[in-house]
């Protein structure tokens, strides 16, 4: 099939853009009550739906130029070193979360994730006869795409050649930040790359938010006989990738590289901007495979980051920040210091409601010691997942997207949880056994977002 066809039938590998002026204009200058239209009926059908009175329009696919130099998606699939520099100069593959960031009435930056590839569609060979510059091509081909779009008649267009437009990928240069920050790095001064780059979460300060998920698909191993450790099992490493990268890239091959796995999973923020910055790795805000981020700011300037980890029996957290945020003042460290907690929901199953509070994850505390196998902060962060166990989180089916109530006196915060078909056990939060629909969540602080202590139902 070829992938015009394809497009055009499907909503995979494309973005679709909902930008009908009224709503677009409103996001921009003013807030504004975006519900005011007839709720779209259930439908099995293969195509986008919008309300009536509202049109859907492809804005930009994957291998769209980003820069005139480009060349457009080539039919053929023929995958050479030219092939892989130009996909640095293309709209991404696999679209997730997005943010949107106004310049002026008629233009402004989109900032796009592309999670990840389908090599079956990608290669004439459907992914079963890699080659080393196939793997590069997917790598060009995943991260962050960023470019500038404006308005023209009643169109929406990408801004070819733009400043702000650019490309982060697999094997960008990163910063890394944060309590873990030596552990991380390992006597190195940058990571490189960012993947498996699901939803995303955008600051007041102007900054945009990219969450790393299913970073395990990416690495294998070459020795078939490696042994496990607790973090790589518990984050759900296998010895085959998802992908093949191992066999042409030493970074993804565990066996070789274990460190390299610990430099994924985690909160990057970028200045869309300023297409010379370079990307910042969070790693204050823990290491999970991260839907999204939904950010708060208190009346005295805290900031609170509410993540959710999208994996079956896997935890919610809050951060909360040490240094307060003002508008035009520096906020490097805010996301660098605070603290990270886990949310523990308290109840009787069948009652659908009830108390929860957040724990803190700090070491030292909690049984977070070397009698169970952390010997710092650092190692606390970079294994979440287990630290969240020891102290007694609440396991979620699967958190998918987590978003506030900001105009709300009671400051509601609503959390969409999947489904979960391994649950063996149900809990207050989660009362069903393999649960197949999922449910959505809402909880309430008594006065604050700051608060350890918490209602929900």
């Amino acid at each position: 099939m070829e992938r015009r066809l394809f497009l055009k039938g499907s909503a995979l590998g494309s973005m679709v853009a909902f930008f009908a002026s009224s709503n677009l204009s409103a996001a921009m200058l003013k807030d504004k009550d975006l519900l005011g239209f007839k709720a779209v009926s259930a439908s099995t059908q293969d195509k986008v739906i919008v309300p009536q009175g509202y049109e859907a329009k492809v804005l930009i696919s994957w291998g769209d130029p980003l820069f005139s130099k480009a060349k457009p998606y080539d039919e053929s699939k023929i995958i050479d070193m030219n092939a892989v520099k130009n996909a640095h100069l293309v709209f991404g593959d696999n679209d997730d979360g997005m943010s949107f960031f106004p310049l002026s009435k008629n233009r402004g930056i989109l900032a796009v994730n592309n999670e990840y590839i389908n090599p079956e569609i990608m290669f004439n060979h459907h992914g079963k006869n890699l080659s080393k510059e196939d793997v590069l091509y997917e790598q060009a081909s995943v991260g962050v795409s960023i470019l500038e779009i404006e308005k023209k008649g009643d169109d929406w267009t990408v801004v070819l050649d733009s400043k702000y437009n650019r490309r982060i990928d697999a094997n960008t240069k990163m910063q890394v930040s944060g309590v873990a920050k030596k552990e991380v790095l390992k006597n190195e001064k940058f990571v490189h790359g960012t993947f498996a780059n699901c939803a995303n979460g955008q600051t007041p300060w102007g900054t945009y938010i990219t969450c790393e998920e299913n970073f395990d698909d990416f690495f294998g191993s070459s020795d078939e006989n490696l042994e496990f450790n607790d973090s790589l099992k518990r984050y759900g490493f296998n010895k085959t990738s998802l992908y093949g990268w191992e066999k042409f890239d030493e970074r993804f091959d565990l066996a070789k590289n274990i460190d390299e796995a610990n430099r994924f999973g985690w909160i990057v923020e970028i200045n869309p901007f300023d297409v010379k910055s370079t990307p910042v790795k969070r790693t204050s805000l823990g290491r999970f495979k991260h839907e999204n981020a939904e950010i708060i700011v208190e009346k005295d300037g805290s900031v609170i980051v509410y993540m959710g980890d999208d994996e079956m029996n896997e935890f919610i957290y809050k951060f909360v920040s040490k240094h307060k945020y003002k508008k035009g003042a520096d906020t490097s460290k805010i996301l660098d210091e605070g603290t990270l907690y886990v949310g523990q929901f308290n109840g009787k199953v069948g009652d659908f409601k009830g108390q929860g509070k957040w724990i803190a994850l700090e070491y030292g505390k909690n049984g977070l010691d070397e009698k169970n196998g952390f010997k710092s902060q650092a190692q606390v962060l970079i294994n979440t997942r287990l630290a969240a166990s020891i102290v007694g989180a609440t396991p979620m089916d699967r958190c998918e997207w987590i978003a506030s109530h900001k105009q709300s006196g009671s400051k509601e915060v609503f959390a969409t949880l999947t489904n979960n078909k391994n649950r063996q056990e149900p809990n207050a939060a989660n009362p069903r056994t393999k649960n197949v629909y999922g449910q959505i969540l809402k909880w309430m602080p008594k006065n604050s977002h700051k608060d350890d202590d918490f209602t929900w139902e």
